[in-house]
């Protein structure tokens, strides 16, 4: 049996233990490159037949932040005014249209159409998985992430996917963070609080 490779503590910390939620960022640019390595990266993690449902919306100039604006609860306002890029993670629940080239190995389309509580369940949970793959890409290639919820779904829909079978799932604010406006760390659950061994 082969041994795999492991990541060392200092790319664990990167990724998991000093990664944080920003809500503060530093005036610096973030470069298209490393959104795209970012998205190279998370593309390759699993999903159901390989789906793959999460669409993407990179928001990096004022006008297309400000367009944002109205969906975003009040306290969301600033740190995304202020991100470099926002991203906005969205979900095509019309996926199933691209399995003969993603998933080649059979006839998936099917189990699809026709479906529709399907169709939205499975699009909503590999979107979301796919969302956090990105996220951990994202530190991975250096940068910050600040994903929010405190935003009007509908409202981002209308604005950026109407006329499309995408809707929005969670907003990410991207970029290099401001240490000085983080909040102290939140506690966390131990294994044994929410974790059986059966």
């Amino acid at each position: 049996m082969t041994n795999r490779p492991v990541l060392d503590e200092k790319s664990c910390d990167l990724i998991f233990r000093e990664a944080r939620s920003h809500n503060g960022w530093l005036d610096r640019p973030v470069d298209d490159s490393l959104l795209r390595k970012a998205f190279d990266l998370a593309r390759m993690a699993p999903t159901s037949a390989n789906c793959s449902p999460m669409r993407i919306l990179f928001l990096k100039s004022a006008e297309s932040r400000e367009k944002l604006k109205p969906s975003l609860l009040g306290g969301n306002i600033p740190k995304t005014i202020s991100a470099p890029v926002t991203a906005i993670l969205g979900n095509d629940h019309a996926f199933y249209d691209h399995l003969p080239m993603l998933f080649p190995h059979d006839d998936a389309r099917p189990w699809f159409t026709g479906n529709q509580a399907l169709i939205d369940t499975t699009a909503m949970r590999n979107g979301s998985l796919q969302g956090a793959y990105f996220m951990l890409a994202c530190r991975a290639v250096g940068l910050d992430c600040g994903p929010i919820s405190g935003f009007d779904n509908a409202i981002v829909d209308e604005l950026f996917f109407q006329g499309t079978q995408i809707r929005s799932n969670f907003i990410c604010n991207l970029g290099y963070g401001d240490p000085a406006a983080l909040f102290p760390r939140s506690p966390r659950f131990g294994f044994d609080d929410v974790c059986t061994l059966l």
